[in-house]
């Protein structure tokens, strides 16, 4: 007959044997070496990480979502340098993709990280986004003789939000600004597919999406390097899988603590300098000599 500690002796058995199922906390702390080597160096990996779980607990359905794509949109917070949540640099948000019958993740960047990738670049002096109301004093003219105009009301009445527009200043002197009315601010909305979410930044900082709105608009005017323009454009898009960012020989990703990251430049660097490719060698054509020496 078993005695209690023979008992608690095969109970203790049997866990130590079978294999626990891995948590999200399991997987963020699997990747962290991988992020740690995507991360520009003004970033820390530790805070990146505590910032990722405070995130992924305030919004419960992240706990319910693919866990690829949600480490893919963690990925490409850490590409990009940017911290999810606080600061309002980036969001994760979920979202039902009814065609796989799955909860996928959106990542997307706010206007602050916006900003600060723009900034990064080290040939913008300035860039700014301000939203405008109709009872401002606004105006705005395109043309030879380009002409922006903002003299927001000091009344506390500001009316209803009209529109926005950035600006940015170069360090060679130059300028670009752009302008966007509310109809075309909402017509970017729509085509997100969490615009409408109750956890969607449109949803609870609409202004700060508009801006940061233009600000994209604005984006391929912008002096930002090829390597950022291509990750930015995924922004507001469906969350990639982990396994497009970080490619492995194997298919099973949870399994492999080893990522073979693609090499991102560390944003804000001087890009190197460019040198120009060698012209390929023209096949020489034999002289004379050498036919008559062949024949």
């Amino acid at each position: 007959m078993a005695t209690n500690q023979s008992l608690k002796e095969t109970v203790k058995k049997n866990e130590v044997g079978a294999p626990k199922a891995k948590t999200i906390d399991d997987y963020i702390k699997q990747m962290a070496p991988a992020m740690a080597e995507a991360l520009p160096k003004h970033m820390d990996i530790d805070r990146l990480t505590r910032l990722t779980m405070t995130t992924i607990r305030t919004t419960p359905q992240l706990k319910e979502a693919d866990v690829g794509s949600l480490l893919g949109a963690v990925m490409q917070a850490a590409q990009l340098g940017l911290e999810p949540g606080l600061l309002g640099q980036c969001y994760l948000l979920p979202f039902k993709n009814n065609k796989k019958g799955i909860t996928e993740v959106q990542f997307i960047i706010g206007y602050k990280g916006m900003i600060d990738l723009a900034r990064r670049s080290g040939h913008i002096q300035s860039i700014y986004s301000h939203a405008v109301h109709e009872n401002d004093d606004f105006e705005y003219e395109l043309g030879l003789e380009a002409k922006l105009v903002h003299r927001p009301t000091m009344e506390a009445d500001r009316g209803k939000f009209i529109g926005a527009y950035a600006v940015a200043h170069f360090k060679d002197g130059g300028h670009q600004f752009e302008f966007m009315s509310k109809t075309d601010i909402d017509k970017r909305r729509s085509r997100s597919k969490a615009g409408n979410s109750s956890y969607s930044p449109w949803t609870t900082d609409y202004e700060e999406m508009a801006k940061k709105t233009v600000v994209r608009h604005m984006w391929k005017y912008l002096p930002i390097s090829v390597e950022v323009q291509q990750q930015v454009a995924y922004d507001e898009g469906a969350g990639r899988n982990i396994r497009d960012i970080t490619p492995k020989d194997n298919d099973v990703f949870v399994e492999a603590p080893d990522y073979d990251l693609i090499e991102m430049p560390q944003v804000g660097q001087e890009e190197p300098e460019l040198v120009p490719a060698e012209e390929p060698k023209k096949d020489k054509k034999p002289s004379a000599k050498e036919l008559m020496d062949q024949q």
